[in-house]
């Protein structure tokens, strides 16, 4: 499997990653702590992913269906602190996820050379192809699950 291959499975299987590391967040009661000083609790990450992987699907879809679609940033803190972050139960976050990633993995195998190469235009990044965008997707998910399972370890 060449490394789009890798990049697309592991969107794929996110949301098994993300359920089960939930599952241990919320076995150990850690849900309302601080994935490092100063930083988003466990509660706001998941629901963080939701929002964050909510936008990369419109942002897959506006690249995939226009000309270069410059797409809107969002204000990531903020959403953070909404009260659907801070009293809705992360599961639904969870589902949202689940959800998102099944679209997504629907469209990402059979995307041709072509499709790969269209781009959008981020404001704070600049022109972004498919291609790329796929990448920076997987990764992003992957950087947060990290944060939770260092502090999962150091809770041990």
């Amino acid at each position: 499997m060449n490394e789009l291959g890798v990049a697309i499975f592991e969107i794929k299987e996110f949301p098994k990653i993300v359920r089960a590391i939930y599952q241990r967040v919320i076995d150990k009661e850690l849900l309302e702590t601080p994935i490092r000083e100063s930083a988003w609790t466990c509660r706001q990450v998941f629901h963080h992913l939701a929002d964050s992987h909510m936008n990369s699907y419109i942002r897959l879809k506006l690249a995939l269906t226009e000309d270069n679609p410059t797409v809107k940033p969002y204000a990531e803190p903020s959403w953070a602190t909404l009260d659907d972050v801070t009293t809705v139960s992360p599961e639904v976050s969870l589902q949202i996820l689940e959800g998102i990633h099944s679209r997504i993995s629907a469209i990402l195998p059979n995307l041709s050379e072509e499709q790969l190469g269209r781009t959008f235009f981020h404001p704070e990044v600049g022109d972004l192809t498919v291609r790329a965008y796929i990448f920076s997707f997987a990764s992003h998910g992957q950087s947060h699950i990290g944060s939770i399972r260092k502090l999962l370890d150091n809770t041990s």
